[in-house]
């Protein structure tokens, strides 16, 4: 069951929501909220899955909102106004529907949510393996097995030493929240390494087992006292 909250100043789009949500069994409507005040009111009492966010709303947008929250839920914008679609990606949202959107299209969004959390409470199955899905296949990876993770658009690439490059429809920003970090260190807005097999900085290149990797100027302070400290 996926516990959505919507967040949306019109009353006739959070109807509509509503009515969408009662028509899939395995999706629950949390609550509806106006504005982001009253959202952020609801989450610090509960938790939910999954925002249907608005972006254009008075007093607080929908992306300062999501930006503001330091535990976010899964999130699909819901909104008027394409011009915002780089700005999700950057957040990291499920999906971007634009009004006004059918029930099969939000349907789609939410089967997008729902792999999402499926392999998020399956990535990090124990302490040693990662769960990765890519190409209708489900991979048991080793963490001592990975190099590096390359970030690639909205895909990633775990570069291992065994097993090649694989392709996984995932971020970045949740693998950096979900894999052990006294094991791996995000060193560029691309790039996640394992600590282990760091071995050396020179200049603006990170030598790692594998190859060579930028290190990102906001993340080198972390690195060095992490890693070389």
């Amino acid at each position: 069951m996926i516990r959505c909250l919507v967040i949306d100043d019109e009353e006739l789009a959070r109807t509509l929501l509503s009515n969408y949500i009662s028509r899939l069994p395995h999706v629950e409507l949390a609550g509806t909220c106006r504005n982001p005040p009253e959202a952020m009111a609801y989450l610090h009492q509960d938790q939910v899955d999954l925002l249907l966010l608005d972006i254009q709303m008075p007093e607080l947008s929908g992306t300062e909102f999501l930006r503001s929250l330091s535990q976010r839920p899964l999130v699909i914008f819901t909104t008027a106004y394409p011009d915002y679609a780089l700005e999700g990606y950057e957040l990291d949202v499920v999906d971007y529907l634009l009004k006004p959107f059918s029930f099969e299209r939000f349907v789609q969004a939410i089967q997008k949510a729902t792999e999402r959390l499926k392999l998020k409470s399956t990535t990090v199955s124990d302490q040693d393996i990662i769960l990765v899905k890519s190409e209708h296949r489900l991979h048991r990876l080793k963490l001592d097995d990975i190099l590096f993770i390359e970030g690639m658009r909205e895909y990633v690439a775990f570069h291992t030493r065994t097993c090649g490059k694989i392709l996984s429809l995932l971020s970045l920003k949740q693998l950096e929240e979900e894999l052990p970090a006294q094991d791996f260190i995000r060193v560029h807005k691309s790039y996640i390494v394992a600590i282990k097999g760091i071995k050396a900085l020179e200049g603006n290149q990170l030598m790692v087992e594998g190859g060579k990797l930028p290190i990102g100027a906001t993340f080198r302070e972390e690195v060095i006292k992490r890693c070389f400290g």
